[in-house]
């Protein structure tokens, strides 16, 4: 398992708090934390919000600070760390990765129809190259699920199937309206770790037609986001598409993936969403999860398993499942 705290470049964000205290943004160099609430070249920011609302005029003044040796520095151990942001839009673009979609695909098959799992699956890879003639399939979330990196995660006492979902996200550094794909990149403050936990029991509503999916219930449980620790600058990490995307259950490893195997990738999902829908500093736009999920592994949640992430560059998570106090 990586440190938890090992990032890409010289810096990165954090929400944290000591025992009794209140939640401050906090410089994070690798295993120490200097407090930003009281940095008055800042403007004594309450939360990483207030820096992600200014970011392009801060994020030199937040280098500087980094190499400041002189400045009060504490060691990250004796803090309690929390997700890095408070997105007021989260955007989740699903079945995003060639090979999970097959493999999704393959679990869903009865076989009623008569095909083979093998025709099932040959013709699920030649159906990827033609979603490319369509927008990415992006769905909005809650940030009321989003949790810290290490605080367990609650599974609901009436879910049958929780599962797991590691994703890569782009944190949004300025209002973004209409960008480009050749451009979108340049509208992302930082990249964060993302655990997009999922009831596969409740994505698809058979009593629903063609109305489909049931986002709501089946991605926006409390916890379902275990988010962070860090937002790594993208000055750290310019380029997301050859990132490892790695998801270890009790210590095994379940997701194993390069985000090479994205079937849009980030800058067009940030693209298609901001056609949409005017980005906000802070918003979190999630890429989709990897090959690896426990429906293919015939292997899903329950209470007391640990799930530890991690991303390239990005620093590591660890989350204990729990059942849900009734």
């Amino acid at each position: 398992m990586p440190n938890s705290f090992d990032h890409a470049g010289t810096w990165a964000l954090a929400q944290v708090s000591a025992e009794g205290g209140p939640t401050v943004p906090a410089l994070v160099a690798h295993d120490r934390a200097l407090d930003l609430s009281d940095r008055p070249e800042l403007g004594s920011p309450r939360s990483t919000a207030d820096i992600l609302a200014r970011w392009d005029e801060l994020e030199p003044v937040l280098a500087a600070l980094a190499a400041d040796t002189a400045a009060a520095w504490q060691p990250l151990s004796g803090f309690h760390v929390h997700s890095p942001v408070e997105p007021r839009q989260i955007f989740q673009c699903a079945a995003n990765y060639r090979t999970h979609v097959i493999d999704l695909v393959a679990a869903h098959h009865d076989g009623s129809d008569g095909r083979s799992v093998e025709e099932v699956r040959a013709e699920a890879a030649a159906h990827m190259d033609e979603r490319l003639a369509f927008p990415p399939f992006v769905f909005t979330g809650l940030p009321s699920a989003i949790c810290g990196p290490y605080d367990d995660v609650v599974l609901p006492a009436d879910g049958e199937q929780p599962d797991w979902e590691l994703e890569l996200a782009a944190v949004i550094g300025r209002p973004t309206r209409r960008v480009s794909a050749e451009d979108a990149l340049e509208c992302v403050a930082g990249w964060v770790i993302v655990n997009d936990l999922t009831l596969r029991e409740r994505v698809i509503r058979r009593d629903a037609g063609a109305l489909g999916m049931d986002w709501l219930a089946s991605k926006n449980a409390p916890t379902f986001l275990p988010t962070g620790p860090l937002l790594v600058p993208r000055s750290a990490v310019p380029d997301p598409s050859d990132l490892r995307i790695t998801l270890r259950l009790n210590g095994d490893v379940m997701q194993d993936e390069s985000t090479k195997d994205l079937i849009f990738d980030t800058a067009a999902i940030i693209a298609h969403c901001s056609k949409v829908a005017t980005l906000l500093p802070g918003d979190l736009v999630l890429t989709g999860s990897p090959a690896g999920n426990g429906l293919a592994h015939g292997r899903l949640l329950r209470a007391g398993d640990r799930m530890d992430c991690s991303i390239t560059g990005l620093g590591a998570q660890s989350n204990v499942c729990v059942e849900e106090a009734c």
